[in-house]
């Protein structure tokens, strides 16, 4: 197929939450980073190479361990790195930066009104993640980590929401703002878009897949 072909064959949406819904994940951690007067990329490069703390994340976002757990356990890791942090809110905190982005909202929101189903596929993160959002409202389908005992980049999580919208794996496009999620989405034949904002992504979906054209 050439750049300029559109692969009709792709006839559902499947979305990230933090990033793509809402605004920068790794902007919110660093400006926590900053608040607790460290580098404000410390947080994100903890949760990215070091092994305690990648295990803790993974562990709460499949569901094995619960907020607090997660929070006692990485306020542990960032004394390791040289700063005493209060673990009581500790993810309220790391979150506190993100906000919804409207614009892609949107995208989404003429995505289902053309008739194309949307899967919202999501690793959670803190018992409050999701406050002030109505899931149900914004996709067909919602398929949470936590919830599930899987997360993204496994393919079952992929699996899944296909399973629920009704359609196959090679029928869907998965919106990420991280690659490794595209690739492990990828395993499975659904193609993926690159979230850098709302404009381009509304772009590739009308370009590449006639979705919401």
């Amino acid at each position: 197929m050439s750049s300029t072909e559109i692969d009709s064959t792709r006839t559902a949406v499947l979305v990230d939450f933090g990033g793509v819904l809402t605004s920068s994940v790794h902007t919110a951690f660093e400006e926590f980073g900053a608040s607790i007067g460290v580098d404000p990329r410390l947080p994100i490069r903890l949760l990215a190479s070091d092994d305690v703390a990648k295990k803790l994340l993974s562990d709460h976002e499949s569901g094995r361990i619960d907020e607090d757990e997660f929070s006692h356990g990485f306020a542990e890791r960032l004394g390791v790195g040289g700063v005493t942090v209060d673990p009581g809110g500790l993810v309220q905190r790391m979150m506190a930066g993100l906000t919804a982005d409207p614009a892609t909202l949107a995208v989404i929101e003429d995505v289902r009104a053309a008739g194309v189903p949307v899967a919202l596929v999501s690793n959670a993160f803190g018992r409050d993640c999701y406050n002030g959002f109505d899931l149900q409202s914004l996709a067909d389908v919602v398929v949470i980590s936590s919830e599930i005992g899987v997360r993204k980049p496994s393919r079952k999580i992929y699996q899944i929401a296909c399973d629920r919208l009704g359609v196959q794996t090679e029928q869907a496009v998965m919106i990420d703002d991280l690659q490794q999620n595209l690739d492990g989405a990828a395993r499975l034949g659904i193609a993926g878009v690159l979230h850098t904002g709302a404009e381009d992504t509304r772009r590739q979906l009308a370009e590449r897949f006639g979705i919401g054209a």
